[in-house]
């Protein structure tokens, strides 16, 4: 069995996997790390691998604490990956964006994709049919579109994520939801739009802690999957064990 670990910028997510089943999900905090894994670990014994995409550094020293009951995997940019990658500087590029480019290639190998990962920051990332990796774009979430019109105003108020009745704010606060909320919307769409005119066979995965909320808000079919993160991470632990 595997225990799937994302570190992201927010929140922790795990996953338990029996080769393609998930058996069991969990969320915890950073602090929570060490006996959060002990507690999984101890109801799913037969765990023997334990694989971790991280956006930082600052919770290794916890899970490797576990190195002598389990096998660790850091994903790093020295693994082999099954895509070519064709990024102007591969060392700089996420380690999320590297998962989630490998759960597309091997998911939809022979298509167009740009997969759409909505959480802090909203990435996006873009592998053709031919599974070469060229890149996409950086842009701030839904959570970092209001603190910062709060933090970088004098009067704007900080609110939290709220569907805006109308795409007319006839108030400050309503205004407020609408440029964020719709904004995103139409970015995204904006985004996948100038993608599709340049690519036939085209496939859109959108995934990240906001993916059900804009999932049904935006007008273009997508493969909506919150989860696609930890999916991907079981889909390379199996190509790696494969490959090595």
């Amino acid at each position: 069995m595997l225990l799937a670990i994302d570190v992201g910028n927010t929140r922790i997510k795990g996953a338990v996997y029996e080769r393609n089943t998930l058996i069991n999900q969990f969320v915890f905090s950073s602090v929570e790390v060490k006996n959060s894994i002990e507690n999984i670990l101890e109801n799913n014994p037969k765990i023997t691998d334990l694989i971790v995409s991280s956006v930082g550094n600052e919770n290794s020293i916890a899970v490797n604490s576990f190195s002598e009951r389990i096998s660790i995997h850091f994903v790093s940019h020295q693994d082999i990956f099954p895509f070519q990658n064709k990024y102007a500087t591969p060392t700089t590029l996420g380690i999320d964006r590297m998962v989630l480019a490998t759960g597309a290639t091997l998911l939809f190998p022979k298509k167009n994709k740009l997969v759409i990962d909505a959480g802090t920051c909203v990435t996006y990332d873009f592998i053709d049919d031919e599974n070469r990796y060229w890149g996409g774009a950086i842009s701030p979430g839904l959570r970092l579109r209001y603190e910062s019109l709060h933090q970088f105003t004098s009067k704007l108020p900080l609110l939290t994520l709220e569907e805006p009745p109308n795409f007319i704010g006839n108030s400050t606060n309503q205004s407020i939801h609408s440029g964020v909320v719709n904004g995103l919307i139409h970015e995204i769409d904006g985004f996948i739009e100038q993608y599709k005119n340049k690519n036939e066979n085209f496939t859109i995965i959108l995934t990240g802690g906001d993916a059900e909320f804009l999932a049904k808000r935006l007008k273009n079919t997508i493969f909506a999957n919150s989860n696609f993160l930890l999916e991907s991470l079981n889909q390379f632990f199996q190509y790696k064990i494969n490959n090595d």
